[in-house]
């Protein structure tokens, strides 16, 4: 209870007193717990959210570290105070926020040792809603942290350039894929170098003979039996498992695998990953989208963003496939985990599209897609916005956390 909590029941209870009958007051006592257990419910569970016990001795957010200083931190710069003093060279952003909105951000090493971010842009003054016309950019940066240059469209001859849940990789041979997928349905292009240029390569093929795909965690149609509806492509992570095969995760939280080809054909490999996974609120598993995926440590990570909550978490599995086990809280808007060495504080209103930059088989750091309000309220030419911050992660730490924490129990 707040302390403003407090003082309302307290209200109650002496407006009640002052009747001054037995029955009066064993209803206000009454009213009172009411009142107090339905205010600190909701903390129950935001705690049991943030405290699960996990394998681990601390959760994915504890290991993000204080963003370096490239420069002052600016508090002229666009977006609301809120956000605080930040600094407009980290990651990807148009600093005037007259031109574009970006989305999206994974970072890939190139063999010239400067970093690239694939990302998802489009003309801010179509506001956020702007994103279901976004197309795919690839920016340069010397420095994992940025700041990156925008370097224009992977494939402006391919439909305009058009794609959305922009991601990389690269592939066993050597050569580069970016995906996209949800304005699209899992087109991949491919190049044999970093930079392009992008071939079209095709679209992804799912099998569901086996299992159907559902379109998101909260989807309850049944998952075998005839007619399953075409697979739609959303929220699709992408990774070559060590042993060779691509998986993917896609907004519904199924594993798909494919044996040899990122084209697939892949097959589904069972109901969504979240459902009724112990420590996971199960409450609104529609809300859940965005996971990334990737493997560290000798464990397979996904981290899931809660839309609805404002909040991400993070689960693990030694074979990438079943025995998903939580390990509590990733990352949320209000916890102070976006900090410089300085030690000033940002706080976005809302994190989406999670993304992993690994290095020597660690994440040295996460991407994150930010906007400073309510999607909603981003109309264009406001001096509201997004952009793609990254945060430094000692991935080292968090493998040698977790190597060994399953035999301990």
């Amino acid at each position: 209870m707040t302390h403003s909590d407090h003082l309302y029941c307290a209200d109650l209870y002496r407006a009640d007193m002052r009747l001054s009958t037995p029955h009066r007051k064993k209803d206000a006592w009454f009213l009172c717990m009411i009142v107090g257990v339905s205010i600190c419910l909701p903390v129950v569970g935001y705690c049991q959210a943030n405290h699960a016990a996990g394998l681990g001795p601390k959760p994915f957010v504890d290991y993000f570290r204080p963003i370096p200083l490239s420069g002052k931190l600016s508090r002229d710069v666009w977006g609301a105070a809120t956000v605080g003093p930040r600094d407009p060279s980290n990651g990807l952003e148009d600093i005037t926020m007259k031109h574009w909105n970006y989305w999206d951000g994974k970072i890939l090493r190139g063999p010239d040792g400067k970093y690239r971010m694939f990302a998802s842009r489009w003309d801010q003054a179509i506001g956020h809603n702007g994103w279901f016309v976004s197309k795919a950019i690839e920016a340069v940066s010397t420095s994992e942290l940025g700041p990156y240059h925008d370097g224009g469209l992977c494939w402006p001859d391919n439909e305009g350039g058009k794609g959305h849940n922009v991601t990389a990789l690269r592939l066993p041979n050597g050569s580069y894929a970016v995906v996209v997928s949800e304005s699209r349905n899992g087109d991949v292009f491919t190049s044999s170098l970093i930079d392009g240029p992008w071939t079209f390569l095709g679209g992804i093929s799912v099998n569901q003979e086996k299992f159907h795909s559902l379109r998101s965690p909260g989807d309850t149609q049944p998952l075998q039996g005839p007619n399953p509806k075409p697979w739609h492509g959303s929220n699709v992570s992408f990774m070559v498992r060590p042993d060779g095969r691509f998986e993917i995760i896609q907004r519904s939280g199924q594993i798909l695998i494919s044996k040899d080809n990122i084209l697939g054909p892949y097959d589904v490999q069972g109901d969504s990953i979240y459902r009724g996974l112990p420590g996971l609120p199960q409450d609104n598993l529609g809300h859940l989208e965005d996971p990334v995926i990737w493997f560290s440590g000798g464990w397979f990570h996904v981290l899931v963003n809660n839309w609805g909550d404002r909040r991400a978490y993070h689960i693990i599995s030694r074979d990438g496939i079943t025995g998903w086990k939580f390990q509590g809280l990733a990352y949320e808007p209000g916890a102070d985990f976006i900090r410089y060495t300085d030690g000033t504080v940002n706080h976005w209103n809302k994190l989406e599209r999670p993304g992993v930059l690994i290095e020597n088989s660690h994440v040295t750091a996460v991407t994150l897609a930010v906007i400073d309000v309510p999607k909603e309220e981003e109309k264009g030419n406001d001096g509201h916005g997004s952009k793609i911050i990254v945060i430094p992660f000692d991935g080292t730490a968090l493998d040698r956390d977790l190597a060994s924490a399953d035999k301990a129990h």
